[in-house]
């Protein structure tokens, strides 16, 4: 078969204009970014089409392909005659240079131009970046020239696009009118900086905005909090977040109009595409299908729990994506393209936990996606299926990858039958009137099977801190490994009565979030050994080798 780039690179594609004009937007509406892309203003309409959530188990390395399933799923929807859109996050530069590659679908599943998608796009990443770092020369600024706000604590971080572990620990060194001297900082990824998800979570441009000047960047000398509207920065944040704020119109291989916006993690942050892209497009089509990053105990909890919680919004039906190789990894196979029922067995409890967490936490409709591989046997597919018919849930073959949107007619009959029931709304997990320790404690012990919590001191202070200050009623993001549904990657499958350690807690103002920070994660990840950066290349045409 040939590879993702190929594939890409041999597709015709249709004029944005013309994927814009299909949606009822006219030239007014939007801006072209070249042939291929567009900028989409705020779209107004009082359609409401049904929201479709595409989630997983937890990822392992052998790939669970959430990404492929949701472009497949939209472009099958789109083949069955129905008005569909995706609803996705835009890739960030740490993992396609990294261990990971590109993030926009495979083989005939992909969205296009897939290259610029991975790479620069439109420039959101490095407008965001930008305004986060401008807040970070404003506070130095003022450092520099008196502390008139007589700032003694910073807590605000600088970011980068790329994996860096050395910008983990930094040294700020400042020499002033009235004040020197140092502090520690570190860097984030853009992907879990607080202007990407402030911009991701704000509804409207008036609303990111208020939500910029609501950034605590630190405290002064009462000990009360410092915030980007104090330093009055809010402003010229938000004039260089204009652009990036507006939704970016792409299209799969097979022409499915696909909104790509904003790009968190799952595991370190909300893991969610933008809410202006995802109400965007329900106003724009009947079906949108969207997705969470990671496994569904971190990107469609998260997706629940904050980004639906207070933008009206509820799935009309969950897909819960699952590999037979990624179960058998859990059950602890030795050799992942080798039948082996038993390890397939022990890693199955992986899978019913997370649709356990849908059905019966959440309260919402769920069909499991197999999305298969040539390795995979008929008793290994017979054995998920009979376990997933065992909870009267429809475990579902697709094979988008090598079939395109004719390889998931199949699920997209199955979403079309969910999406035509009631939408009873969501059980969210915690109320927002518990306190902070209350909302981390039905986290870990509800979703992810824990046993206890425990707080480290700093968490213990910061605790004391957060709710003194009045954001104990704010959601909680909570930043854990990916690999498993406890803070500690080697427990895999479904682990009980773990211990979650929370070692520290942020306040992420603007987002409207705390987010707190269990075992070992880290919010500036390394490269890899190898990482994917060393095998890429391109030629003096463009053309790109590597990039998935």
């Amino acid at each position: 078969m040939k590879t993702d780039i190929e594939i890409a690179s041999a597709a015709k594609l249709r004029p944005i204009q013309e994927v814009a004009s299909e949606l009822g937007l006219g030239a007014e509406d939007y801006d072209l970014y070249g042939k291929y892309k567009a900028k989409v203003n705020q779209v107004v309409k009082d359609r409401q089409g049904k929201l479709i959530l595409v989630t997983a188990i937890n990822p392992t390395p052998a790939g669970e392909g959430k990404t492929t399933i949701s472009i497949g799923l939209a472009d099958a929807l789109k083949k069955l005659g129905k008005s569909v859109m995706l609803a996705l996050r835009e890739p960030s530069l740490g993992p396609v240079f990294g261990i990971k590659g590109g993030a926009a679908g495979g083989g005939y599943a992909q969205l296009a131009p897939m290259s610029e998608i991975n790479l620069h796009f439109t420039g959101d990443f490095h407008a965001i970046t930008a305004a986060n770092n401008l807040l970070s020369a404003m506070i130095d600024n003022h450092l520099y020239f008196g502390n008139k706000l007589n700032i003694k604590t910073v807590t605000w971080n600088r970011c980068l696009d790329v994996n860096d572990r050395a910008l983990r620990n930094i040294n700020i060194v400042y020499e002033g009118n009235r004040v020197t001297g140092n502090r520690n900082e570190s860097f984030n990824i853009t992907a879990a900086s607080e202007i990407m998800a402030t911009l991701c979570l704000s509804s409207n441009f008036d609303d990111l905005k208020e939500r910029l000047a609501r950034i605590v960047i630190g405290y002064d000398q009462d000990n009360n909090c410092v915030t980007a509207g104090d330093l009055k920065a809010s402003e010229a944040m938000a004039i260089l977040l204009y652009e990036a704020y507006k939704p970016n119109l792409v299209q799969t291989l097979e022409g499915t109009p696909a909104f790509v916006h904003g790009g968190p993690f799952g595991n370190i942050a909300h893991g969610c595409n933008s809410v202006i892209a995802t109400k965007s497009a329900l106003r724009l089509a009947d079906y949108v299908v969207t997705e969470a990053g990671f496994g569904a105990d971190l990107g469609a909890e998260k997706f629940l729990n904050i980004k639906c919680r207070n933008n009206n919004l509820a799935p009309d039906c969950v897909v819960m994506v699952a590999t037979i190789r990624a179960l058998k990894y859990n059950g602890q196979a030795q050799d992942l393209k080798t039948e082996d029922l038993e390890a397939l067995e022990e890693g199955l409890p992986n899978l019913i936990k997370h649709i356990d967490n849908i059905t019966e936490q959440f309260k919402l409709p769920c069909i499991v996606a197999i999305n298969r591989f040539f390795t995979d046997t008929d008793a290994e597919i017979d054995l998920v299926k009979n376990a997933c018919e065992a909870k009267n849930i429809k475990a579902i073959i697709t094979d988008v990858y090598s079939q395109g949107g004719a390889g998931g007619v199949v699920l997209a009959d199955e979403v079309i039958s969910q999406c035509s029931l009631p939408n009873n709304g969501i059980n969210f997990t915690y109320q927002l009137e518990d306190s902070i320790e209350q909302k981390i404690e039905k986290l870990a012990k509800n979703i992810y099977g824990a046993g206890e919590v425990e707080y480290l001191p700093s968490a213990k202070r910061q605790l004391k801190k957060l709710t003194t200050d009045g954001y104990g009623n704010l959601p909680v993001c909570v930043a854990k490994t990916q690999y498993s549904l406890s803070d500690n990657p080697k427990l895999l499958g479904a682990p009980k009565g773990f211990k979650l350690t929370i070692r520290d807690l942020q306040l992420r103002a603007g987002a409207g979030f705390v987010v707190a920070i269990a075992g070992d994660i880290m919010l500036m990840p390394g490269l890899s050994k190898s990482p994917n950066a060393e095998r890429m290349t391109i030629d003096s045409r463009g053309n790109i080798t590597g990039l998935f």
